[in-house]
């Protein structure tokens, strides 16, 4: 079955061209497009040159994948249709950036290819299975009528660290559990494994999850929560938003658009958005560069030490995405200082890993170390083909 995964931005369009079967999983063609005016252009353009490059001819395509951020009232891996396209439009204002984008792109596909399955993988739908008090505000219940609630993001990210987590821990049935998720349910296992997942990039979450399952996470109405975003706030206490209108002259609306584009590491350093940028500032004695990866450093730390007790302990903690998959430092900083936790990083291993999984744990120590790139097309390959397969 040959799968197409869509990775749509505001003026951008990404996409990886899987075949996949019960045995087979292989990547067979990618692209992208940058400074996109039109969805719908950028779509057919990839399409001729898939069939230019005699990878496939549009007819070939069995399915669409497309990785959306969140809609209201709905999440989980479902068919995209009118429902997704409405839930999406429904939090356009919450994820401005890529709903109206992915409402717009599969109304496209719709269009150019009818005859493919079209399927929707929310990034929250791997915390629909958090405890209500985890996902609840203590707000008004008209709020949390609204969706006003914990949502979580990078979920295809954090579930592919909770398979692939597991299967480097020699735990098949946890591996097992995580790929039939969302079509299977939890369900419960003898041995609990505990593992935080840290996705540290231009944009950051923490995630605790335990035999495949999410638990926690620092993302929680929006993603401009918990760790700060590249140049996002992070977490804010909300009577800030008000008190900077007031005292700064600003609108509400000009108040949150600094806080999602002025804010995070470009805010505090005011070198940049980029944590290359930044550390290589702060190494250069820049003091508000400094302060800038320190807060990020403390606000990881602060997030996954959060995590243990809902937890019950720890087995793994996992580093990916493009912060964390390359910066041995980084590492080394949130690791600091936890050998009686049971964390502690073999230097050597942890300067020594390049680009692919690696195990950084120290002798003795009980926590596995482990950096595991991310592969969030993978997982929505995969549940594309379930979705599909089992519509079928």
């Amino acid at each position: 079955m040959k799968i197409l995964v869509a990775n749509l931005g505001s003026t951008s369009f990404k996409f990886r061209l899987f075949e996949m079967g019960e045995s087979e999983e292989c990547q067979l063609a990618e692209g992208g497009y940058e400074r996109v005016a039109n969805h719908g252009e950028a779509i057919r353009d990839a399409l001729v040159s898939l069939k230019n490059d005699g990878v496939t001819t549009p007819e070939e395509i069995d399915a669409v994948g497309f990785k959306t951020v969140l809609g209201r009232n709905l999440s989980g891996c479902v068919e995209a249709g009118d429902e997704v396209i409405e839930a999406l439009e429904g939090f356009a204002d919450v994820a401005p950036a890529h709903n109206p984008a992915y409402a717009d792109g599969i109304r496209q596909f719709r269009e150019i290819l009818p005859e493919a399955r079209r399927v929707a993988l929310f990034e929250t739908a791997f915390y629909q299975w958090i405890p209500e008090a985890g996902r609840r505000y203590a707000v008004p219940a008209s709020w949390y009528d609204a969706g006003i609630r914990r949502h979580g993001f990078h979920g295809a990210s954090h579930k592919f660290i909770a398979e692939r987590s597991a299967e480097m821990l020699g735990r098949s049935d946890v591996a097992e559990l995580v790929r039939g998720l969302y079509q299977a349910g939890p369900r419960e296992l003898e041995r609990p494994l505990r593992v935080v997942s840290c996705h540290l990039g231009g944009s950051s979450s923490v995630t605790g999850i335990r035999n495949g399952i999410a638990i926690s996470t620092s993302m929680g109405f929006s993603p401009q929560s918990g760790v700060p975003q590249n140049n996002r706030v992070g977490d804010l206490d909300a009577g800030a938003l008000p008190y900077a209108a007031k005292v700064l002259g600003l609108s509400i609306e000009e108040a949150s658009q600094q806080l999602s584009s002025e804010s995070g590491l470009l805010g505090v350093s005011g070198v940049g958005n980029d944590m290359r940028d930044v550390r290589a500032a702060a190494l250069k004695g820049n003091p508000e560069a400094r302060i800038a990866v320190e807060l990020f450093v403390h606000e990881v730390r602060r997030w996954a030490s959060s995590m243990l007790f809902e937890l019950g302990g720890l087995d793994a903690l996992v580093f990916t995405a493009g912060i964390g998959e390359n910066n041995p430092w980084l590492r080394a900083a949130v690791c600091d200082g936890l050998e009686e936790w049971g964390i502690a990083l073999d230097a050597d291993k942890n300067e020594g890993a390049g680009r692919g999984e690696a195990r950084l744990t120290g002798e003795g120590a009980r926590v596995q170390v482990l950096v595991i790139p991310a592969n969030e097309e993978l997982v929505l390959a995969r549940e594309v083909y379930q979705k599909v397969t089992n519509l079928n």
